[in-house]
């Protein structure tokens, strides 16, 4: 497959994963956009791996981290949007929650239930230790728990036992 026919298919997804870890549709084109061309530049090597897509993800979900990092502190502003942005994938109860808890332990439960990485992989891409990814999702697991069922036994968002 090439580059271009890639992003063709595999494009609209990458953007919605893009638009789970950042919390808006900008910073999502953004970093689904600064991800495809580090993808770019690899692609010779990576194309002929078992899964570009995952590739692809793991650079956005690093990209993603060095962002939150370099900015942990809220950007605020005075100005008031003129409309809230909308779409099909983040009008839904699932994502209305998600976008409440904070951004580090937002990130914690997409990589975990969303690229169902292992603990000590969301520890690694996100330079943090193992307890603290596992306390981070305890905590938002928690926090979606207190509201109304939207987390009980659906979604498979049960703790991890490892």
């Amino acid at each position: 497959m090439e580059f271009e026919e890639f992003v063709r298919a595999r494009g609209p997804a990458l953007l919605r994963y893009g638009h789970v870890l950042t919390g808006n549709a900008d910073d999502a084109a953004d970093l689904v956009q600064e991800s495809l061309l580090k993808l770019g530049d690899a692609w010779r090597r990576v194309r002929n791996k078992d899964n570009p897509e995952a590739y692809v993800r793991m650079i956005m979900a690093r990209q993603h981290v060095s962002w939150w990092r370099r900015r942990r502190r809220e950007q605020l502003t005075g100005e008031i949007p003129e409309r809230a942005h909308t779409d099909a994938h983040s009008t839904g109860e699932l994502w209305k929650e998600l976008a409440t808890l904070p951004r580090r332990q937002r990130t914690v439960l997409v990589l975990r239930y969303y690229e169902d990485l292992t603990d000590q992989e969301i520890a690694d891409i996100l330079g943090i230790s193992r307890g603290t990814v596992r306390s981070q999702a305890f905590r938002a697991l928690k926090t979606l728990r207190v509201r109304p069922a939207v987390f009980e036994g659906r979604h498979g968002c049960e703790p991890r036992k490892s």
